[in-house]
Protein backbone atom coordinates (compact mmCIF):
# COMPACT_ATOMS: atom_id res chain seq x y z
CA UNK A 1 0.00 0.00 0.00
CA UNK A 2 2.76 2.44 0.92
CA UNK A 3 4.62 1.52 -2.26
CA UNK A 4 1.58 2.33 -4.48
CA UNK A 5 1.14 5.74 -2.80
CA UNK A 6 4.82 6.54 -3.43
CA UNK A 7 4.49 5.51 -7.07
CA UNK A 8 1.39 7.71 -7.42
CA UNK A 9 3.17 10.72 -5.91
CA UNK A 10 6.16 10.53 -8.28
CA UNK A 11 4.18 11.49 -11.45
CA UNK A 12 2.42 14.23 -9.49
CA UNK A 13 5.75 15.64 -8.30
CA UNK A 14 7.14 15.53 -11.86
CA UNK A 15 4.04 17.31 -13.19
CA UNK A 16 4.35 20.05 -10.57
CA UNK A 17 8.06 20.47 -11.31
CA UNK A 18 7.45 20.77 -15.05
CA UNK A 19 4.63 23.27 -14.60
CA UNK A 20 6.85 25.44 -12.40
CA UNK A 21 9.78 25.31 -14.80
CA UNK A 22 7.79 25.99 -18.00
CA UNK A 23 6.68 29.64 -17.76
CA UNK A 24 6.09 30.15 -21.48
CA UNK A 25 2.74 31.77 -22.07
CA UNK A 26 2.33 32.58 -18.39
CA UNK A 27 1.59 36.08 -17.20
CA UNK A 28 3.85 37.77 -14.73
CA UNK A 29 3.18 40.75 -12.53
CA UNK A 30 5.83 43.34 -11.83
CA UNK A 31 5.44 45.19 -8.58
CA UNK A 32 7.20 48.54 -8.44
CA UNK A 33 8.22 50.32 -5.30
CA UNK A 34 6.99 53.91 -4.83
CA UNK A 35 10.49 55.12 -5.68
CA UNK A 36 10.44 53.20 -9.00
CA UNK A 37 7.03 54.63 -9.87
CA UNK A 38 8.19 58.19 -9.07
CA UNK A 39 11.33 57.70 -11.20
CA UNK A 40 9.22 56.45 -14.13
CA UNK A 41 6.94 59.49 -13.83
CA UNK A 42 9.97 61.78 -14.08
CA UNK A 43 10.92 60.24 -17.43
CA UNK A 44 7.45 60.16 -18.93
CA UNK A 45 5.95 63.20 -20.59
CA UNK A 46 2.41 63.79 -19.44
CA UNK A 47 1.18 63.98 -23.01
CA UNK A 48 -2.54 63.33 -23.14
CA UNK A 49 -5.18 63.78 -25.79
CA UNK A 50 -4.66 67.19 -27.37
CA UNK A 51 -4.93 67.64 -31.12
CA UNK A 52 -3.72 70.64 -33.08
CA UNK A 53 -4.56 71.96 -36.54
CA UNK A 54 -0.99 71.44 -37.74
CA UNK A 55 1.82 68.98 -37.07
CA UNK A 56 4.39 71.61 -36.11
CA UNK A 57 2.26 72.91 -33.23
CA UNK A 58 1.64 69.34 -32.05
CA UNK A 59 5.39 68.64 -32.03
CA UNK A 60 6.11 71.92 -30.21
CA UNK A 61 3.39 71.09 -27.66
CA UNK A 62 4.95 67.68 -27.02
CA UNK A 63 8.41 69.25 -26.59
CA UNK A 64 6.93 71.97 -24.39
CA UNK A 65 5.43 69.36 -22.05
CA UNK A 66 8.74 67.47 -21.93
CA UNK A 67 10.56 70.69 -21.09
CA UNK A 68 8.02 71.53 -18.39
CA UNK A 69 8.56 68.11 -16.80
CA UNK A 70 12.35 68.48 -16.97
CA UNK A 71 12.12 71.91 -15.31
CA UNK A 72 9.80 70.50 -12.64
CA UNK A 73 12.41 67.78 -12.01
CA UNK A 74 15.23 70.37 -12.03
CA UNK A 75 17.00 68.47 -14.83
CA UNK A 76 18.91 71.17 -16.75
CA UNK A 77 20.51 68.65 -19.13
CA UNK A 78 17.15 67.24 -20.19
CA UNK A 79 15.81 70.79 -20.65
CA UNK A 80 18.71 71.49 -23.03
CA UNK A 81 18.06 68.30 -25.03
CA UNK A 82 14.35 69.01 -25.41
CA UNK A 83 14.95 72.67 -26.27
CA UNK A 84 17.36 71.63 -29.03
CA UNK A 85 14.74 69.28 -30.50
CA UNK A 86 12.13 72.04 -30.22
CA UNK A 87 14.39 74.56 -31.95
CA UNK A 88 14.75 72.21 -34.92
CA UNK A 89 10.95 71.93 -35.25
CA UNK A 90 10.30 75.62 -35.89
CA UNK A 91 10.02 77.14 -39.33
CA UNK A 92 11.29 80.67 -40.01
CA UNK A 93 7.73 81.93 -39.58
CA UNK A 94 8.22 81.47 -35.85
CA UNK A 95 11.75 82.88 -35.66
CA UNK A 96 11.29 84.45 -32.22
CA UNK A 97 10.19 81.19 -30.60
CA UNK A 98 12.95 79.34 -32.45
CA UNK A 99 15.48 81.79 -31.03
CA UNK A 100 14.14 81.37 -27.47
CA UNK A 101 14.34 77.59 -27.79
CA UNK A 102 17.94 77.99 -28.97
CA UNK A 103 18.76 80.17 -25.95
CA UNK A 104 17.29 77.56 -23.60
CA UNK A 105 19.31 74.84 -25.34
CA UNK A 106 22.52 76.85 -24.99
CA UNK A 107 22.47 77.28 -21.19
CA UNK A 108 22.80 74.77 -18.39
CA UNK A 109 21.79 77.35 -15.75
CA UNK A 110 18.45 76.05 -14.44
CA UNK A 111 17.21 79.45 -13.26
CA UNK A 112 18.04 81.01 -16.65
CA UNK A 113 16.22 78.12 -18.35
CA UNK A 114 13.16 78.81 -16.19
CA UNK A 115 13.27 82.50 -17.06
CA UNK A 116 13.52 81.73 -20.78
CA UNK A 117 10.77 79.10 -20.46
CA UNK A 118 8.49 81.83 -19.06
CA UNK A 119 9.29 84.07 -22.05
CA UNK A 120 8.74 81.15 -24.41
CA UNK A 121 5.36 80.48 -22.76
CA UNK A 122 4.29 84.08 -23.39
CA UNK A 123 5.01 83.66 -27.12
CA UNK A 124 3.84 80.07 -27.59
CA UNK A 125 0.71 80.22 -25.43
CA UNK A 126 -1.47 82.02 -27.97
CA UNK A 127 -0.25 79.62 -30.68
CA UNK A 128 -1.29 76.61 -28.53
CA UNK A 129 -4.69 78.14 -27.77
CA UNK A 130 -5.45 79.07 -31.39
CA UNK A 131 -4.21 75.80 -32.91
CA UNK A 132 -5.97 73.45 -30.46
CA UNK A 133 -8.50 71.39 -32.43
CA UNK A 134 -9.36 68.74 -29.84
CA UNK A 135 -8.87 68.03 -26.15
CA UNK A 136 -8.15 70.34 -23.25
CA UNK A 137 -5.15 72.40 -22.20
CA UNK A 138 -4.75 74.33 -18.97
CA UNK A 139 -3.14 77.72 -18.53
CA UNK A 140 -1.65 77.89 -15.03
CA UNK A 141 -0.13 80.66 -12.96
CA UNK A 142 2.46 80.77 -10.17
CA UNK A 143 2.23 84.08 -8.31
CA UNK A 144 5.56 83.60 -6.51
CA UNK A 145 7.77 82.98 -9.56
CA UNK A 146 10.53 85.49 -10.29
CA UNK A 147 10.41 87.41 -7.00
CA UNK A 148 6.61 87.49 -6.84
CA UNK A 149 6.20 88.85 -10.38
CA UNK A 150 4.47 85.61 -11.31
CA UNK A 151 4.64 83.42 -14.40
CA UNK A 152 2.33 81.31 -16.53
CA UNK A 153 2.74 77.85 -18.01
CA UNK A 154 0.55 75.45 -19.96
CA UNK A 155 -0.20 71.81 -19.22
CA UNK A 156 -2.34 68.94 -20.42
CA UNK A 157 -3.65 68.01 -16.95
CA UNK A 158 -5.23 70.17 -14.27
CA UNK A 159 -2.91 68.93 -11.51
CA UNK A 160 -0.34 71.55 -10.46
CA UNK A 161 3.33 70.62 -10.91
CA UNK A 162 5.23 73.89 -10.88
CA UNK A 163 8.15 74.12 -13.36
CA UNK A 164 9.44 77.35 -11.79
CA UNK A 165 10.25 75.91 -8.36
CA UNK A 166 10.41 72.15 -8.86
CA UNK A 167 10.38 70.10 -5.67
CA UNK A 168 10.76 73.23 -3.48
CA UNK A 169 7.20 74.38 -4.22
CA UNK A 170 5.77 71.69 -6.47
CA UNK A 171 2.09 72.49 -5.82
CA UNK A 172 2.38 76.30 -5.96
CA UNK A 173 0.02 77.72 -8.56
CA UNK A 174 -3.49 77.50 -9.91
CA UNK A 175 -5.37 76.90 -13.13
CA UNK A 176 -6.28 80.30 -14.57
CA UNK A 177 -7.86 79.19 -17.82
CA UNK A 178 -9.21 75.96 -19.30
CA UNK A 179 -9.07 75.82 -23.09
CA UNK A 180 -11.29 73.15 -24.70
CA UNK A 181 -12.09 72.28 -28.30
Amino acid sequence: MKFSIKIGLIPLAILLFISCVDNKGKQSVEINTPEEVKEAEKKTADVADQDFIDGMTGKIWHNYLEMKIALTNSDAGQVQDVAKSMEESFTQERAEMKSLAGEIASTDDLEKQRELFSKFTEKAGPMFEEALSGGTIYKKFCPMAFNNQGAYWYADVSEIKNPYFGEKMLKCGSVRKTIEK
